[in-house]
């Protein structure tokens, strides 16, 4: 039931504990334990403001360390253990895909006195039953209140496949939630329980958050219920691999298993964001957390409040980052921006104009730096919505207007990452067959054979080169006139197969 993306020599891990049971015993995991923080000036803090979504916050630093033991009293009643039951799922062996379409045999253990026996660990053409095929999964999770009638913010993956949600308070009142929506691609989910004057928490203004700050973490690691862990903001902004439409917020926080959904307070006890996923080795907290900011969140409750579901809006491109190699091929003044490697022809990009080899700086005046703040920008926006994109095209800066587009997801905007390369150009290079051209494709060359830097960068035989510094090319002799008046090093637009990358080689 755990979601997990796995990276080289890193593990991208969702914080669901999936079966796990703590009664009389430890669970076996490497920690340190951590000493309480004391506060160094808590008699000079203002009180915390009584629960208010939304509230603004003051952006004055505190002084000293923050009272983390007035916020668990006073907000800590609004953290809840969520219990989630879902179906495993796997196939069963009487429905089995393969099997061959026959008539159902009569039952041979009809007459058997011990056929209540049989029919539990044998299906009726005499194949053994697979046990885990039909029992239920069980996951932990956190989750906190955002409205006194029942309203609770989650992770998505906490409660995917769930066909029973159990939510349990401070108080050891349980109740049955309901599951009003939830959206994989923030991992927002939005639970309802039927109860009346509940605690609720306070949120944080979207941007009252600064690296460096305290903050403290609330929930259920590995099923011990309402911990407390405190740290402080690493990063802001961060984007994951495979996690497109979420800037999150980066701490050092010990979470683990079970912490999904909870909350990340600040030190004036307002909720910052939802903690999600850790980066692991071992499956457990080494020292990197990540978390949904608080203003991502609520922009999906808003909508799954409304509808039952949330949307995103979509531009049309893929992108890849800008490295030192690419910026000095487009003559950028630094490596910033999303580079785009692709635009859907149908999409709001193409019908913009937007071509590839293009840099896309801003959107509506929002800095570009990474490539992944684009696509988090564009799925924070709503479909039908006009931007207005600041593009470097052919060493100049111009800029489009688009009008973007529900997310198709089939067509999800990609990011892909080239490597930087030294060394020389060396490509055999011929015409592209007519048989050979993909559907709108009007020039490119086939790779014949490759050596050099362009072999070290990863170009191969049978690939096709489309573009050099986002010139498309149709010779030979176009390549080598573009590659004679290039700088330190060119960008090439290679396509192998249905993919497209932008491949820097340096030349001089």
């Amino acid at each position: 039931m755990n979601a997990a993306t796995v990276t080289p020599r890193k593990t991208l891990v969702a914080l669901l504990v999936t079966g796990l049971v703590v009664s009389g015993g430890m669970v076996a995991y490497h920690s340190v334990d951590a000493s309480p923080i004391t506060p160094a000036a808590a008699a000079t803090m203002p009180a915390p403001a009584a629960p208010a979504a939304n509230q603004a916050a003051s952006n004055a630093p505190l002084a000293g360390a923050p009272d983390f033991a007035g916020v668990v009293q006073r907000y800590g009643p609004a953290v809840v253990n969520i219990t989630v039951t879902s179906k495993a799922q796997m196939a069963q062996q009487d429905d089995e895909d393969d099997a061959p379409a026959v008539a159902t045999p009569q039952d041979p253990f009809g007459n058997d006195p011990f056929f209540e026996y049989f029919r539990r660990f044998m299906t009726p053409d005499g194949r053994p039953r697979d046990p885990q095929a039909e029992m239920p999964q069980h996951g932990l999770g956190s989750g906190f209140i955002i409205s006194s009638d029942g309203l609770i913010l989650t992770n998505a993956h906490v409660v995917r496949n769930a066909t029973e949600v159990t939510v349990k308070l401070t108080d050891r009142r349980e109740f049955r939630a309901k599951v009003l929506g939830s959206d994989p691609k923030t991992d927002v989910a939005v639970i309802r329980i039927d109860a009346k004057d509940l605690p609720t928490v306070k949120l944080a203004a979207a941007d009252d958050l600064r690296v460096g700050e305290w903050v403290l973490a609330i929930g259920s690691p590995f099923g011990f219920e309402n911990s407390v862990s405190a740290g402080v903001i690493s990063a802001k902004g961060r984007s994951l691999p495979d996690e497109n439409y979420v800037p999150f917020i980066q701490t050092d926080v010990a979470v683990n298993p079970g912490n999904s959904g909870g909350p990340l307070f600040n030190g004036r006890g307002e909720v910052v964001g939802i903690n999600s996923q850790i980066y692991s080795r071992s499956g457990g907290y080494q020292g990197l957390s990540f978390a949904i900011p608080v203003d991502v969140a609520m922009r999906v409750q808003q909508q799954i409040v409304a509808s039952g579901h949330a949307t995103h809006a979509r531009l049309g491109v893929s992108v890849q980052e800008v490295n030192q190699s690419l910026a000095d091929s487009f003559k950028l003044d630094r490596p910033a921006g999303a580079l785009v490697s692709g635009v859907d022809a149908k999409g709001p990009a193409a019908k913009a104009g937007l071509k590839e080899g293009d840099v896309i700086r801003s959107v509506n005046g929002q800095p570009i730096v990474g490539s992944g703040d684009l696509p988090a920008l564009i799925g924070a926006s709503s479909p039908g919505q006009k931007v207005t994109l600041d593009v470097w095209r052919d060493g100049k800066a111009m800029k489009l207007d688009a009008t973007l587009a529900a997310l198709d997801e089939g067509k999800a905007a990609k990011q892909a990452a080239a490597e930087p390369q030294k060394g020389r150009l060396g490509l055999a290079l011929r015409p592209l067959q007519p048989d050979e051209r993909q559907d709108g494709q009007s020039g490119g060359l086939v790779v014949e054979n490759v050596s050099g830097a362009a072999a070290r960068a990863g170009i191969e035989p049978g690939d096709v080169l489309l573009s050099v510094n986002g010139a498309p090319v149709r010779s030979a002799e176009q390549v080598r006139n573009i590659v004679a008046d290039a700088g330190k090093s060119v960008a090439l637009l290679i396509q192998r197969g249905d993919a497209r990358i932008f491949v820097p080689v340096r030349i001089g």
